[in-house]
């Protein structure tokens, strides 16, 4: 069963040693039963769901007692979310403590770049048992075991690339973004809503190619918030910077506030 498949991680260290050893979203997903004719249902979704949840508060009553700020980025392959990661480590690895987790069914193509920035990163590797495409709360509860989380402020989960699974499996996060890119079509959050309905704020990347496209981004904006009403949206481009301030106003905002309750 993979709940008890092995994982694939390296870890990365720059600059500074790790050392090893708000809200609950729970599980948005109605039911799911498997039948077979003539045998009874077995409801395996359901059941696996809810061990991932029970690991998933175990995970965030850690992040909670050490005072580190969680967030579970997702998205679809090539929405530029591990550049927008480059540059927004690049810009607060100085002042926040940082950490990445890295989810990959295959190569360590994201963790190596994202080490550069001198955080400690932990790449996540599912082609050992078939190529999972979400991290799970028991896979981050196996990460973790390889940082030291004292000395973290902030941790950053990239996921797997899919718009689907992932948004299906709470990790223990504080909050969750979606980033979508202009290249992909304005009615991605009509065809995938429940990724739009349980993340916190939304990165509409790579406007710098607007100029260039036939897309619509307001029409994009309106069908993000059709599925999640006052969702805040980001308008930037992870290879210009435009509009990053008002992101990382809010990242630095949200770690101040998970600090204040160690104080």
């Amino acid at each position: 069963m993979w709940l008890h498949a092995f994982f694939k991680t390296l870890t990365y260290h720059h600059h500074h040693d790790s050392h090893g050893p708000h809200h609950s979203h729970g599980s948005h997903v109605a039911p799911i039963e498997s039948k077979k004719s003539g045998t009874r249902e077995i409801k395996v979704v359901r059941q696996v769901l809810d061990v991932n949840a029970k690991m998933a508060d175990q995970n965030r009553r850690l992040f909670h007692d050490k005072g580190v700020f969680v967030i579970n980025v997702m998205s679809s392959p090539g929405s530029g979310k591990t550049t927008t990661l480059e540059k927004t480590l690049a810009r607060i690895a100085a002042e926040i403590k940082s950490a990445v987790v890295v989810g990959d069914i295959c190569t360590t193509n994201d963790a190596d770049r994202l080490a550069v920035t001198g955080v400690p990163v932990v790449q996540i590797n599912t082609d050992e048992f078939g190529g999972d495409c979400h991290l799970a709360a028991h896979v981050i509860e196996k990460a973790i075991g390889g940082l030291d989380l004292d000395q973290i402020d902030l941790l950053i989960v990239e996921n797997v690339g899919n718009l689907v699974c992932p948004a299906e499996f709470d990790i223990g996060e504080d909050a969750r973004v979606v980033v979508l890119s202009v290249a992909e079509g304005e009615d991605k959050p009509l065809k995938y809503p429940l990724m739009f309905h349980v993340c916190d704020i939304a990165l509409l990347n790579k406007i710098d190619l607007l100029p260039y496209l036939d897309y619509d981004a307001e029409a994009a904006r309106k069908n993000i918030l059709q599925v999640h009403p006052g969702m805040p949206i980001f308008n930037i481009s992870s290879k210009t910077e435009e509009g990053f301030e008002p992101w990382l106003h809010w990242l630095r905002d949200q770690v101040a506030h998970k600090q204040q309750h160690l104080k």
